[in-house]
């Protein structure tokens, strides 16, 4: 493991998702705790909007100056915590570093609201974004999808969905150590059990929360898709002792062999969300890499 990441691990908060409520609520606290990223040189406007929807979806909208692509953003936690607050830092840091609007949405979440209650708010604000393009000074060819984690495998499920229904086109995808399968069969999802704060049983925890007792389906895990043609082009980032590793290996290479331009970059030495350990060289770089795919993506 990479020396400067090893040496938070006696200090990472421990996260009970058997306990919905209070995961919330803990992580939350912790979020708010940290020092907020310095805007003050960031030439960025924030903006918070309702997307008319059923129900409406709340959305905070980064916009750096002279921005003309932008990105649907989908916070990470298990698709059981994090909301609008807790993923302001990272959606600042995107905006700034890669020039595109950030989106971010705070969609519904398990076990209250199950699959597929937060597909449908991110899809709605993918078809938002895509019919109030001009009010919001975008060019409606460059919208991407993307998130971290359980946000990740939600992108990939909208960018599933606009193929299949002929929705909003999609420029790009930006899927940072995505959980993209329910079924944990994968050489690390066998093996990485005790890996720090994310590790097999917290993913099993999670994936029942969100699926219940229904089966998964493509949408709710995308790695069950069968076919991955005509699919956008995607940036995909997986970190090495990470139970999601391989799934997310696996998805670059079935896209690849569908033909899908993908850009995979494996991180050596890190760990699910270790990127939020800023101080780490190796987090600075998988922050940098993102950004920089994404601008690359939309301004290509």
């Amino acid at each position: 493991m990479d020396p400067e990441l090893e040496a938070f691990i006696p200090f990472l908060p421990k996260t009970d998702l058997t306990d919905p409520v209070t995961a919330r609520k803990n992580f939350a606290e912790r979020a708010a705790a940290r020092p907020a990223p310095d805007t003050a040189d960031m030439e960025i406007e924030i903006e918070d909007r309702t997307v008319p929807a059923d129900p409406d979806v709340a959305v905070r909208i980064y916009r750096p100056r002279q921005a003309q692509g932008a990105i649907v953003w989908l916070h990470g936690g298990g698709m059981v915590f994090g909301d609008l607050d807790t993923e302001h830092p990272w959606a600042v840091r995107i905006a700034d570093g890669s020039g595109a609007v950030v989106i971010s949405v705070d969609y519904r979440r398990a076990p209250e609201h199950r699959f597929p209650a937060a597909l449908d708010d991110a899809y709605a604000v993918l078809t938002w974004t895509a019919e109030h393009a001009a009010e919001l000074g975008l060019d409606p060819e460059r919208i991407a999808v993307g998130g971290h984690s359980a946000g990740a495998g939600l992108a990939a499920a909208v960018a599933l969905r606009a193929r299949d229904e002929q929705g909003p086109p999609i420029r790009f995808q930006l899927l940072n150590e995505p959980g993209l399968d329910d079924r944990q069969e994968t050489w690390s999802q066998r093996h990485f059990t005790d890996t720090p704060w994310h590790d097999r049983d917290k993913i099993t925890t999670a994936w029942r929360h969100y699926l219940g007792s229904a089966p998964a389906t493509p949408y709710a895990a995308p790695a069950r898709a069968a076919d991955l043609s005509g699919l956008p082009p995607a940036y995909i980032a997986t970190a090495e002792f990470d139970p999601v590793r391989d799934e997310g290996i696996g998805y670059a290479l079935r896209l690849l062999q569908a033909g899908v331009s993908v850009e995979l970059h494996q991180w050596p030495g890190a760990f699910h969300g270790s990127q939020a350990i800023l101080s780490a060289e190796v987090s600075q770089r998988q922050i940098a890499g993102l950004a920089a795919a994404l601008r690359r993506a939309l301004t290509a």
